[in-house]
């Protein structure tokens, strides 16, 4: 593959941003300005010099053909990655105007691309073995103690949960945040970061509107039902324990059978608090027809480092984790860069994706939603609302609170325009979230998240 037959969009290139802030500093610098000496070759290497508040130009130098996923280097003092240097280079790349001729790399691009190639060659190959555990009897004994801490902390929770509908759920109201987020910290005394999420949640029911009361029941509901798969693991099935497991905060390796397919790059998007950024990227199986959620974390501020294209796809390996639903996988060994494909994935009804989570939600009671591929739908009013209604009924499905105040919104009816279109997303209890979309009869994905 060369990079000459691959032309990105500037939304697969805005996708590996690591934040807003990132994309508008990153789009004020895909024009030609700032940029000098640019070029690309067709080994897939995109390289130029920007202009900066100091003397000296940033080097900048990107790689993406490399299988591994696109790669970036840039001289500037910045800590993000892709940095806004690199975005700019990218989009005015892709912008496909002449402003990124074919040339011969400088010797300050040559230089890093060695060197990347050199530590490339140098790592184990994916799925090689690897050494095992120093002291595997230590290790099965500290796994004993985490879960006995876990029994324990899934015990005093099962005590507060009847001590509070023994005194009213009125009382949750009065109590305030602090009740919850003691009890949270107890979880994480207790090494159960999943019973410590689901706790802190419960906080900010009661102070979430008219008919409080009844979610914070259903929610209760779920948190005792946890704690009592918890409590019985030994007497479920397999996959319905490393589904409890994991919802506890106890997730398995990624031990299932690879599976190699060209996985389409369907939606990647953030979401992050004071500690951690977690980033969600949706694949699509193009020969398999099968999904897979890979999940990325970034600490203390910095973003995630695995970045994907949304709309290209590339031949890999998965491994799924374990569970019932079996969807959060990890990237295995990758054969080639992400290329353009015309794949999509086959869609369905409003109704039929209802009832998609809802049969999901035998398997995984916690589940908060299922990725859904919607077809023949239009984004219509309802109220103060939005909804997503199929063109050939009456059916439709509400948009959950946060796609309700997400500027993708307005991308999604600007698409439409009153025509139906097919949007990529996920379907759960609060209602759709749209993450991407295109026209009914195919092109590119359009990024609503």
């Amino acid at each position: 593959m060369t990079l000459q037959g691959v032309r990105w969009t500037a939304d697969q290139v805005l996708a590996l941003a690591p934040d807003d802030a990132s994309r508008k500093a990153g789009s004020k610098l895909g024009a030609a300005g700032p940029w000098s000496e640019a070029g690309s070759c067709d080994e897939g290497t995109v390289w130029g010099l920007c202009k900066g508040s100091g003397s000296r130009p940033y080097r900048t130098v990107v790689d993406i053909a490399d299988a591994a996923g696109p790669a970036y280097k840039c001289s500037c003092p910045s800590r993000k990655f892709p940095c806004k240097h690199a975005l700019g280079l990218l989009l005015l790349w892709a912008g496909g105007d002449g402003a990124v001729p074919p040339g011969q790399a400088p010797d300050w691009a040559e230089e890093w691309l060695a060197g990347r190639r050199e530590r490339t060659a140098r790592k184990p190959a994916a799925g090689a073995a690897g050494p095992g555990p120093a002291d595997p009897e230590a290790a099965r004994r500290r796994a004993e103690r985490r879960a006995e801490r876990i029994t324990a902390g899934a015990t005093e929770l099962e005590q507060r949960l009847a001590d509070l509908l023994r005194s009213g759920l009125a009382s949750a109201e009065q109590a305030g945040y602090g009740l919850w987020e003691e009890t949270a910290a107890r979880m994480i005394d207790a090494q159960a970061p999943g019973l410590a999420a689901r706790v802190r949640e419960l906080g900010a029911i009661p102070s979430s509107g008219p008919g409080w009361p009844v979610r914070l029941l259903e929610e209760c509901a779920l948190l005792h039902l946890l704690d009592q798969g918890w409590l019985r693991r030994d007497g479920l099935p397999p996959d319905l324990a490393a589904t409890v497991r994991s919802r506890v905060g106890l997730p398995g390796p990624a031990d299932g059978p690879p599976v190699r397919d060209h996985w389409l790059v369907l939606a990647q998007y953030d979401t992050a608090d004071a500690k951690l950024t977690t980033r969600r990227i949706w694949l699509h199986g193009t020969g398999t027809g099968r999904s897979a959620l890979l999940l990325s974390y970034g600490a203390a501020g910095r973003a995630p480092e695995l970045t994907l294209p949304v709309g290209l796809a590339f031949d890999a390996e998965v491994r799924a984790h374990p569970g019932t639903g079996r969807l959060r996988a990890a990237l295995g060994e990758r054969f080639a860069a992400p290329a353009p494909t015309e794949t999509r994935p086959p869609g369905v009804t409003t109704a039929q994706a209802a009832a998609c989570y809802g049969e999901a939600l035998r398997d995984d009671p916690w589940l908060e939603s299922v990725p859904v591929t919607l077809t023949e739908v239009v984004p219509v009013r309802d109220g103060e609302g939005w909804q997503l209604a199929d063109a050939g009924s009456e059916a439709a499905l509400p948009l959950t609170p946060a796609a309700l105040a997400h500027p993708g919104l307005w991308r999604l009816v600007a698409l439409s325009g009153g025509a139906p279109v097919t949007v990529f997303g996920e379907c759960g209890h609060r209602g759709f979230t749209p993450l991407t979309a295109w026209p009914r009869d195919g092109g590119e994905l359009v990024t609503l998240c």
